[in-house]
């Protein structure tokens, strides 16, 4: 079964007082943002380094197990004609498998260009290479919870 809803079911769900994750799925580490409370503002957690599918998800969990979570977004990889490639694949297969570590729901949130739109406001910052590339996955995840947490406003309004 999967897990996966739509930012307006995820809406509708929302509790008050619970908050938002938002993952970026790399290769090497999964990037990771919260939001707060009030579900207005994004903010970037320390990257989880990736090592096998069920030690992922662990540390993902064991990194989140103080926080009062509702579900998670997580930026769906598509390609800049809005096809989907190998990586969109790998992030679908990720939520199916998230099926055995918890019942709380993911949104999909299309991602393209998130990476390119942090790195350049990084270079902007004068941020260096090392840190950006440190940073880089948690900077991208807040960025994509960002978008969803102005959706939920959005539809909350209307």
């Amino acid at each position: 079964m999967d897990n996966a809803i739509s930012i307006e079911a995820m809406s509708e769900r929302l509790a008050s007082g619970k908050i938002l994750a938002g993952l970026d799925l790399g290769e090497k580490t999964i990037g990771l943002a919260v939001s707060d409370r009030q579900l207005s503002f994004a903010h970037a957690r320390p990257v989880i380094g990736r090592r096998k599918f069920s030690q992922d998800a662990e540390a993902l969990l064991a990194a989140l197990a103080s926080d009062p979570l509702a579900g998670f977004v997580i930026g769906l990889p598509n390609n800049l004609d809005g096809s989907a490639g190998p990586r969109v694949q790998a992030t679908r297969a990720f939520v199916r498998n998230m099926t055995q570590f918890t019942e709380l729901p993911f949104v999909f949130w299309d991602e393209r260009l998130s990476t390119v739109a942090v790195e350049r406001a990084m270079i902007e910052a004068d941020v260096s290479r090392a840190k950006r590339a440190a940073k880089i996955d948690s900077a991208a995840a807040a960025f994509i919870l960002q978008g969803a947490l102005d959706r939920i406003a959005l539809l909350r309004q209307s």
